[in-house]
C-alpha cells in the first residue's frame, strides 16, 4: 500500500472519530449551529471515501485505453467534495430557518462543547499534516481533503465561541445566527475546491513559480542547443506534463541532439518527481527568438 492511500485510509479513520465526537455534542446540547459543524463533518467523511477511492484508482499504471495513467481521476473527487459541501450548507440553512422561528436552550452545554473542541483540536492537527503530505505526494484529493478541514476547523471554533455566549448571555437567536455563518463559510469552501478541480480538469497550465523554474531548468541544461519555444504545461493529479520545441544547430548529429534531450528529462524529472516530457527538435532554421534562451 503506498504512502498516499494509507493517508487516505488514515483521513477517513479520522473523519469517522471527529463525527462520533461532534454527533455526541449536538445530542447532548440540541443546538442548531453543533447541529450544522456535525453535518459539515458529515460530508467530510463523505469525502474522505471518495479521496480513498479517487487514490486507489489514481494508483493504477497506464494501460492501452488511458495511455497517460489514470491520476486525473483525483480532480473528479475534489469536484465531488465540493459538490457535496454545497449539499451540506444548503441543510443547514434549512435547520436556521427552523431554529429562527422556534430558539431554544441548548442542554448540558458544557459537556457537549468539551467534545466539539477535542474533535476540533483533532481536525486542526490532522489537516496540517494532511496538507503538507498531499502538496509533497502531488495529490490534490488529498490537498483538498487538508482545505476542507482547516475550513471546518474555523468554523468549529467560532461554533464553540458562540454556543458558548449563548450558553452565558441567553440570547438564544445567536445559535442559529453562527449556524448561519457556518453555511455561508461552508459554501465559500465549496467554491474554492469546486474553482480549483475544474481547473485541474481543464488542464491549466502549472502555477507560475513552477513555470519559472522549468524554463530555468530548461534554459540551464540544454547547452549545444539554441533555445526552447512553445514551452507549455499542465497537470493532472501528481503528474507534471511539459512539451516544448528545442532548436539546435542544424548540423547537429541525432545522437547529440539527443543526449541534450536526455539531460533536460533527467533535470526536469528530479525536480518535478511524476513527469512526462516531450520535446520536438527543430533545426535552427525553425528558431523562433522567443521562449526561452538556452544559456
Amino acid at each position: 500500500m503506498s504512502l498516499t492511500e494509507r493517508t487516505a485510509w488514515t483521513s477517513l479513520a479520522v473523519g469517522l472519530s471527529v463525527l462520533c465526537l461532534k454527533g455526541a455534542a449536538w445530542w447532548l446540547t440540541g443546538s442548531t449551529a453543533l447541529f450544522a459543524d456535525m453535518l459539515e463533518t458529515v460530508v467530510n467523511v463523505a469525502a474522505a471515501s471518495a479521496a480513498l477511492a479517487a487514490v486507489r484508482y489514481s494508483a493504477r499504471p497506464a494501460d492501452e485505453n488511458h495511455p497517460y495513467g489514470h491520476a486525473k481521476v483525483e480532480y473528479f473527487s475534489a469536484v465531488l467534495e465540493g459538490a457535496l459541501i454545497l449539499v451540506a450548507a444548503s441543510m443547514i440553512l434549512q435547520e436556521v430557518w427552523q431554529a429562527w422561528s422556534q430558539p431554544r436552550q441548548p442542554d448540558q452545554p458544557a459537556l457537549g462543547l468539551a467534545l466539539s473542541a477535542v474533535a476540533t483540536v483533532i481536525n486542526s492537527v490532522w489537516a496540517t499534516i494532511l496538507r503538507r503530505r498531499g502538496k509533497r505526494l502531488g495529490s490534490p484529493a488529498l490537498v483538498a481533503d487538508s482545505h476542507y478541514l482547516m475550513s471546518d476547523v474555523v468554523t468549529s471554533a467560532g461554533v464553540i465561541i458562540g454556543v458558548g455566549l449563548v450558553t452565558v448571555t441567553g440570547l438564544l437567536w445567536l445559535d442559529p445566527l453562527l449556524a448561519g455563518a457556518t453555511a455561508v463559510m461552508i459554501l465559500f469552501s465549496g467554491w474554492r475546491l469546486l474553482r480549483e478541480s475544474v481547473g485541474g480538469l481543464m488542464d491549466e497550465a502549472v502555477a507560475a513559480d513552477d513555470l519559472s523554474r522549468i524554463r530555468g531548468l530548461v534554459s540551464s541544461e540544454a547547452a549545444g542547443a539554441i533555445e526552447a519555444h512553445d514551452l507549455r504545461t499542465r497537470r493532472a493529479g501528481r503528474i507534471t506534463f511539459v512539451e516544448f520545441h528545442l532548436v539546435v544547430p542544424g548540423a547537429m548529429p541525432v545522437s547529440e541532439a539527443h543526449e541534450i534531450c536526455d539531460r533536460i528529462e533527467t533535470a526536469l524529472k528530479e525536480a518535478l518527481g511524476s513527469a512526462i516530457i516531450t520535446i520536438h527538435v527543430e533545426p535552427e532554421g525553425k528558431a523562433k527568438h522567443s521562449g526561452v534562451v538556452v544559456l
